[in-house]
């Protein structure tokens, strides 16, 4: 029977584990995820130099899946009709807790994992998010509690989403709407990050799309009466939504690159692309935004003799927050503890650490636990999607330098180093006593729920900022 025909039949009796002990007696969960590290590093690593892009994720989905089926999850892939990604399910009967695992790099970023700048010659990606940290620190959490499971004989199911193109190419989104997280519980995810954190962050809700102009090749100097620039056309554009950034939201964000724009300088192009991400702490605003920003491209295209048409790319709804979950990741990260250097580590560190400049903060706040606080987070996720089918929580670690930023090449050198391996293990035990807790506490899981209901509100139906498109697997080619 497949994981979908499951996901939706009644669950039979749990009664599979010959000799359960009880959970007390049970190797502690924090435990059985320092009996995976060597596996977690190995993963880590295996996914950084990988550096595979959204949706081309070949070789780190098949490395996961292998990991996992090696340890007896069942696997349905090529879920959502993406063909990286991917559920891995393990149990019977009881709650269905969720981990989320991340895969995808960043284009035309890469650095070694060394404390200095150091490009490698025809890398032409790197992990500067830290999500081959993501993927190798959820599939130990996943490892763990199924671990725990089958020693206790508590029922319940652990699935391990994998989860490809978060980096502007909305894969949960596509999961989401294909109804895959209907039956879950509860979901857990994580982020690499420069501190460690459960505080309930929100994110801003974003679309993104590329405006594609045409227009008129002719000779630039010998004809150019005879040309229309479709780089006019896109430097139009730019003008007029740069003049929005003044007259939008003080917490919208609007930003773009070029990704075409000709060739020769005596060449009229007659295309050019110009890639757009709009974002906004509301999905109303984005796409109130968004509709200005359409008006400015057609008239970009009136001005400059050119045509215009886009393609949205992805969008996200922003995460909703649950205190009730958030709060109680706190507590389980605080028994964890943050990340500790060696003395070849801090070595290490304070080399990076000397090119973070005003940016950074002392180094031995890699191993404190940040207050708990809910804030406005300015970045966005695709775990947003999640957090409305779901009841949702998430966890941040340090595993990189304190001060340093995501999508730098900082992140990309601590992703690939011991550093990053043992923030992604602080991140999988928090997840793992996370998960244990759920599985043995309907209180928690009915408070979340709860709060969840209400958060919605009555007659909530989940609608994408994408709409009906099918997935961009080609948006990174």
């Amino acid at each position: 029977m497949t994981f979908t025909a499951r996901a939706l039949a009644s669950c039979a009796a749990f009664a599979f584990f010959t000799a359960p002990v009880a959970a007390q007696d049970a190797p502690a969960p924090t435990e059985l995820v320092d009996a995976e590290f060597d596996r977690t590093t190995r993963l880590a690593q295996q996914l950084w130099e990988f550096a595979e892009l959204g949706y081309l994720e070949t070789r780190s989905s098949g490395l996961m899946q292998s990991e996992l089926a090696a340890e007896g999850f069942e696997i349905e892939s090529g879920i959502a009709d993406i063909p990286t990604a991917f559920v891995a399910e393990w149990g019977e009967g009881g709650p269905v807790i969720a981990i989320l695992a991340e895969m995808d790099a960043l284009p035309g970023i890469n650095q070694s994992a060394a404390p200095t700048r150091e490009a490698i010659e025809g890398k032409g990606a790197g992990h500067a998010c830290g999500h081959n940290l993501f993927g190798a620190g959820s599939l130990t959490a996943a490892l763990a509690v199924k671990n725990w499971l089958e020693a206790t004989g508590t029922p319940g199911r652990i699935r391990l989403y994998g989860t490809p193109a978060e980096e502007g190419g909305s894969g949960k989104v596509y999961m989401t709407r294909a109804g895959l997280f209907d039956d879950v519980d509860i979901a857990i995810h994580w982020h690499a990050d420069d501190e460690n954190s459960a505080a309930a962050r929100t994110s801003l809700a974003n679309r993104s799309a590329k405006f594609r102009f045409t227009g008129v090749s002719a000779h630039a100097a010998g004809a150019p009466e005879r040309g229309r620039s479709a780089l006019d056309g896109a430097e139009a554009m730019n003008m007029m939504a740069n003049m929005m950034h003044e007259h939008i939201p003080q917490d919208a964000r609007m930003h773009y690159v070029i990704t075409s724009g000709g060739n020769a300088p005596n060449v009229v192009p007659d295309f050019a692309e110009v890639f757009y991400y709009v974002r906004h702490p509301e999905p109303e605003g984005v796409e109130a935004i968004w509709s200005r920003l359409e008006d400015a491209a057609r008239g970009a295209a009136m001005g400059t003799g050119t045509q215009v048409e886009w393609e949205v790319i992805h969008g996200n709804n922003p995460l909703l927050v649950n205190e009730t979950l958030a709060r109680a990741m706190h507590e389980k990260l605080e028994a964890v503890g943050g990340v500790t250097y060696t003395a070849e580590e801090r070595v290490w560190a304070e080399e990076l650490h000397a090119s973070l400049g005003d940016a950074a903060k002392s180094l031995d706040s890699a191993s404190e636990i940040q207050p708990y606080d809910r804030s406005l987070g300015y970045g966005s996720t695709d775990v947003g999607d999640v957090s409305w089918a779901t009841p949702t929580v998430g966890v941040r670690t340090a595993t990189w330098v304190p001060g340093t930023s995501a999508h730098s090449w900082q992140a990309v050198a601590a992703s690939g180093h011991s550093i990053g391996h043992k923030g992604a293990q602080v991140a999988a035990k928090a997840m793992a006593l996370m998960a244990v807790d759920l599985f043995t506490n309907p209180q928690l899981r009915d408070a979340a729920r709860a709060e969840f209901d209400e958060a919605r509100g009555e007659g909530y139906e989940y609608r994408s900022l994408l709409g009906d498109r099918d997935p961009p697997l080609d948006y990174r080619q």
